[in-house]
């Protein structure tokens, strides 16, 4: 009678126990999420319905392969290509506010708010913490970065205050001689091929990602130069590796499976971690030897952090660890690398498309300093090659969305967004909104920036392509800086075309890019 008595009791626990887990489940996967749609659908949001278990996923996967199965007309009317999904939602359910809702995500997705107003992402964008949060990267993605670009509360304020620094406007001088050496080895084998074969044609896409890795790559490590271009190989490889990945079904604990590609990631980033533990440790040795700190963004970033921990602070733990360094570095390289090869292809082959906009450019730069290599004050003098830049930024800036989070009941002008709620800011959708910018909103007219972007925008958030507010991009005057440089060099040297070969075809991997190629030919200029 005994062991009938334990048995039918072990036979309960497991009944409660699965009907518990059922329970759990079911209001996890149904019931939590209908509550989220039913809240938003009673202040007017209008959506997509919830589904199980992919949300709009597929729908928005068929879109974008629809989309990238064809080039486009060169033109730079490129939302329905980048971003299809986005604008069908808000032509199907946006309202007077434009504001739409779908689901995103798989096995349980999440309402993501479409938000057209320029206020409200003013609102979103202004909070430092409290109200909003980033989207959490998965587990894969954290294998190519995290550092500052993700965190959140105090943590972000301490690594926000250490990592500052290094980014001041006297310290962008001090790394002008390495921007200006990478260029030098562009110029320098560019013009050996003009000599050799006269007229040629490059994939200046390509080009631009090796030039910005090796600034980075100098700027970032100095002497250790030659590590740092393996270390930025090896990331090149980590990010397709992970774009591989979240085109996948994601299945939870997959990534410790022992395939091929797993294995290999896991590889990439042990050597990653190896090589700037290496550099960080033989920094420390010389800042504790009392030598001097080389000024390297690297050593920059070593000596603020070093200073904090002396000055001490009201926040717990202000000194970054080791392996926050690392992130850290990482972080340098995979923002910095991007942003600048795109901002540098897309102005290269809009200024091929505009020729007009490209001898301008031109004939300012040889008026402010002729065939000298440009200082950082020369630089800041060229209003309008900054025109261009800005008018390339805001058509084809480098991150086309970005993501917030609630964490807790949030007011957001009229509407009450519940937890759990993300809200995307459409930045490309706001910068090719005729709304805002008139009936050229779609055309090139770096002219709309001639007196700034304040009058550009009349004052409305609608251009942010480096974000806004207190998380705006810590790296925006590095990346322009350098922007300038590069395209002031090309320009003293070499006329641009579009090659008959090049495809126009935009689209988003992480940021950006030219799906085919930027296929240009360069013609080396006559000394002046």
């Amino acid at each position: 009678m005994e062991i009938v008595y334990w048995l039918a009791f072990a036979a309960t626990a497991v009944i409660a126990a699965a009907a518990s887990w059922v329970g759990w489940s079911l209001a996890w996967l149904c019931f939590q999420p209908r509550r989220l749609e039913r809240k938003l659908r009673a202040q007017g949001l209008r959506g997509s319905r919830y589904r199980l278990p992919f949300g709009d996923i597929k729908d928005i996967g068929n879109l974008v392969g629809e989309a990238r199965r064809k080039p486009q007309p060169l033109s730079h009317r490129i939302v329905d290509r980048v971003d299809p999904h986005l604008a069908r939602f808000v032509d199907i359910y946006g309202g007077k506010n434009k504001a739409a809702f779908f689901w995103f995500g798989p096995y349980r997705p999440h309402p993501r708010v479409i938000i057209m107003d320029p206020e409200l992402v003013k609102s979103i964008l202004s909070t430092k913490f409290g109200q909003f949060e980033k989207v959490k990267p998965t587990a894969i993605s954290r294998q190519l970065f995290v550092g500052l670009a993700v965190c959140e509360g105090e943590k972000w304020v301490k690594r926000r205050r250490i990592v500052s620094p290094a980014f001041h406007v006297e310290k962008l001088k001090i790394m002008m001689p390495a921007f200006s050496a990478c260029c030098d080895e562009l110029i320098s084998r560019w013009e050996d091929l003009a000599d050799n074969v006269g007229v040629f044609e490059t994939n200046v896409w390509s080009e631009f990602q090796k030039l910005s890795g090796d600034i980075i790559s100098r700027s970032a490590f100095g002497s250790s130069y030659n590590v740092g271009r393996r270390i930025f190989e090896l990331l090149r490889e980590q990010m397709e590796l992970v774009m591989q990945a979240s085109r996948n079904l994601y299945i939870p604990g997959f990534r410790f499976i022992p395939t091929q590609k797993n294995k290999r990631r896991s590889k990439i980033h042990k050597e990653i971690v190896a090589l700037l533990k290496i550099m960080i440790e033989q920094r420390e040795h010389v800042i504790k030897k009392g030598e001097v700190v080389p000024n390297d963004l690297l050593g920059l970033l070593m000596e603020s952090n070093q200073r904090h921990d002396q000055e001490g602070d009201h926040l717990q733990d202000v000194n970054l660890t080791t392996n926050d360094v690392i992130e850290e570095c990482k972080l340098f390289y995979f923002a910095g690398q991007e942003t600048t090869s795109v901002l540098l292809t897309w102005t290269m082959i809009l200024l091929s498309m505009h020729p007009y906009w490209q001898d301008q450019a031109r004939e300012e730069v040889l008026q402010v300093f002729g065939q000298n290599k440009p200082t950082f004050e020369e630089l800041n003098r060229l209003r309008i090659l900054t025109m261009i830049l800005y008018e390339v930024l805001r058509l084809y800036p480098p991150g086309v969305t970005l993501l917030r989070q609630t964490y807790k009941e949030v007011k957001l002008g009229e509407f009450t967004f519940p937890p759990e709620v993300q809200l995307v800011l459409p930045i490309l959708l706001l910068h090719h909104s005729k709304e805002f910018w008139g009936e050229d909103a779609e055309e090139f007219n770096p002219d709309r920036f001639s007196e700034g972007v304040s009058n550009a925008t009349k004052n409305q958030l609608i251009f942010f392509p480096f974000g806004w507010g207190p998380r705006i991009c810590i790296g925006q005057s590095f990346a322009l800086i350098e922007a300038k440089m590069a395209l002031a060099r090309i320009l003293q040297r070499f006329s641009a075309e579009l090659s008959p070969s090049y495809t126009h075809a935009p689209h988003t991997i992480l940021t950006l890019c030219p799906q085919h190629g930027a296929q240009v030919i360069l013609l080396k200029l006559p000394p002046l």
